[in-house]
C-alpha cells in the first residue's frame, strides 16, 4: 500500500507532511505504514483516497475495480476555483473557531482538535462538490 501512496505523492507533487496536515492522518501513522509496523485502518485509507481522488481499492492494490467508471471520475475532479473556495471557507472557519474559543467539556479545544475538525470539514466539502458536479453537470458537457 505504501508504494502506491508514495507514487501518488510524486504524481501530485505533495509531501507526506502536507497529506498528514490536510487529512488528519498523523505522520507517525504514515511512518508506521512505510516501515510495515502497522496496517492502515479503513477510515484512514478513505481519508487518503479522498485526498488523492482515488478509490480505497486503488490505494490498496493499485488497480481500480471494474465498477469504477473513469469517465465519471474525470468529470468530478475539483478545479482550482473549487479548491480556493473550500480553502477560503476553511480559513474563515478556523479564525472563528480560534476567536470564539471552541470548548469541549469546559476546556478549550487543542490546536490538534481544531485541525481535525477542519480536516473533516475539508473532506466533506470536497466530497459534496464532487457529488454536485456529478449530479448537476449536463450530459452534453460530460466527457465520454
Amino acid at each position: 500500500m505504501y508504494e502506491i501512496f508514495s507514487k501518488l505523492l510524486q504524481e501530485h507533487g505533495v509531501t507526506p507532511y502536507k497529506v498528514s496536515k490536510e487529512t488528519g492522518v498523523s505522520q507517525s501513522t504514515l511512518s508506521d505504514w512505510k516501515r510495515g509496523v502497522s496496517t492502515p485502518k479503513i477510515d484512514k485509507l478513505q481519508k487518503i483516497a479522498n485526498y488523492f481522488g482515488v478509490s480505497v481499492e486503488y490505494l490498496q492494490t493499485g488497480k481500480e475495480s471494474e465498477i469504477t467508471d473513469k469517465k465519471d471520475m474525470s468529470t468530478s475532479t475539483l478545479t482550482k476555483r473549487d479548491t480556493k473556495q473550500i480553502e477560503a471557507i476553511l480559513s474563515d472557519t478556523e479564525a472563528l473557531l480560534k476567536q470564539d474559543g471552541l470548548m469541549f467539556d469546559g476546556d478549550p479545544a487543542s490546536p490538534e482538535a481544531i485541525d481535525s475538525i477542519l480536516s473533516a470539514m475539508k473532506i466533506g466539502m470536497e466530497m459534496a462538490k464532487q457529488k454536485n458536479k456529478e449530479k448537476y453537470t449536463p450530459k452534453k458537457y460530460k466527457k465520454d
